[in-house]
């Protein structure tokens, strides 16, 4: 075993990090296919950094490690924390995250190190970190109300912070959670281990999911892990295209979402059933029984798109951060494919779910979005009919 997993990583650069560990006596830590630095550092003085602080590192070549990564990042300023993304092999999985302590200076290692040339051929990609921080978890034990829940993630995970319990389904009879953590480390730790630490306590199979919210950048975070990811569908290292641009269905009286809203705008027409647009919307999301629309018009177009419209929209009545789960489904024929998803609106009664379906593009960084201003424009359609 030992020969074979020579055989994938270089000896000489697996020598070079253990002659950096003991030279600076960096001790660094394995856990759950992430290896941490710090978190804090010994030497670290100062509070414990919040919200954007931290950066996402893309492209990293899977033979290269934190001898010749954390001095770079350290090079703008004192890292709080380091992780790099590991597989069972010891290779890397080809991205990390580096925390610093405050915003400003993690906005100046993005300016400074993003397409650093790292090597021959090799610039990493280096942006602002979503660092999420919600899962969803489905299929929870029947009957489990919320402080028993909230009991059982504190024992299995640390930095739980609050949950909100929905009841789903075409019979609601399906329980799921969003669970809010202190950190996005806190959170990817518990996603690792609920499914199996459920299983082990009450006998059940839980699902955990990440749940995306509202903002564009998203698409950099866990780039393996992006669940609307269709099958065989390769990321670029770096688009050396700009993608097609196509037109999206408006209502008729709209050209765009960068138009005025008239005073008075007519009731919009039903959605289209046989022409199909870049973005196309699939069956009417399913709305359980008694849900009344919120307003009467439709939202004041202060975005560009509809995920910001919906976002606005939630802010409006007071209602929360549209959180969107969407799961790639199916391919069709006629090459459009297709994505289940529902959104989970905080102080919404029901989850909004249904279907819809795109044109495939050249990146799942692009579809994301494509897919996510179509779950909107569905949104948008039940609260604002």
């Amino acid at each position: 075993m030992e020969a074979e997993l020579l055989q994938v990583l270089n000896p000489q650069t697996l020598r070079a990090l253990e002659e950096w560990q003991r030279r600076e006596s960096v001790a660094l830590t394995q856990v759950n296919g992430q290896r941490r630095y710090g978190g804090p550092p010994p030497d670290w003085r100062g509070p414990v950094p919040g919200p954007g602080c931290e950066v996402f590192i893309n492209q990293i070549p899977r033979d290269v490690f934190e001898d010749r990564l954390i001095p770079l990042f350290q090079s703008i300023a004192p890292l709080y924390e380091f992780r790099l993304m590991m597989n069972f092999s010891g290779q890397n999985r080809g991205f990390a995250y580096a925390k610093y302590g405050n915003p400003a200076t993690a906005a100046a290692a993005v300016h400074a190190l993003n397409q650093y040339p790292l090597q021959e051929g090799v610039q990493l990609v280096v942006r602002k970190s979503t660092e999420k921080r919600h899962l969803c978890l489905g299929d929870l034990p029947s009957g489990m109300g919320r402080e028993e829940l909230l009991m059982v993630l504190r024992l299995f995970s640390d930095g739980v912070e609050d949950v909100t319990m929905k009841v789903v389904g075409s019979k609601e009879k399906d329980l799921c959670a969003l669970v809010h953590y202190s950190s996005h480390y806190a959170a990817s730790m518990a996603k690792k281990v609920l499914v199996q630490d459920f299983k082990k306590r009450f006998g059940v199979s839980i699902s955990v999911q990440w749940m995306l919210g509202s903002s564009k950048s998203t698409k950099q975070e866990y780039p393996e892990e992006i669940s609307l990811a269709p099958p065989g569908l390769k990321l670029p290292a770096k688009l050396s295209v700009p993608p097609p641009r196509f037109q999206i269905t408006r209502p008729s009286y709209l050209r765009n979402y960068r138009d005025p809203l008239p005073a008075a705008p007519p009731s919009p027409p039903p959605p289209p059933t046989q022409s199909f647009s870049r973005a196309v919307g699939g069956p009417a999301p399913h709305v359980g029984n008694g849900m009344v629309p919120l307003v009467t018009r439709r939202p004041d177009l202060r975005s560009h798109d509809s995920v910001g419209q919906l976002q606005w929209l939630c802010e409006l009545h007071g209602l929360g951060v549209p959180l969107y789960d969407v799961r790639y489904h199916h391919t069709s024929p006629d090459g459009f494919l297709h994505f289940n998803y529902r959104v989970i609106i905080p102080r919404l009664p029901v989850v909004l779910s249904g279907a819809v379906q795109i044109l495939p593009g050249i990146s799942t960084y692009i579809m994301e979005d494509e897919v996510h201003r179509a779950v909107a424009e569905q949104a948008i359609k039940v609260m604002c009919p």
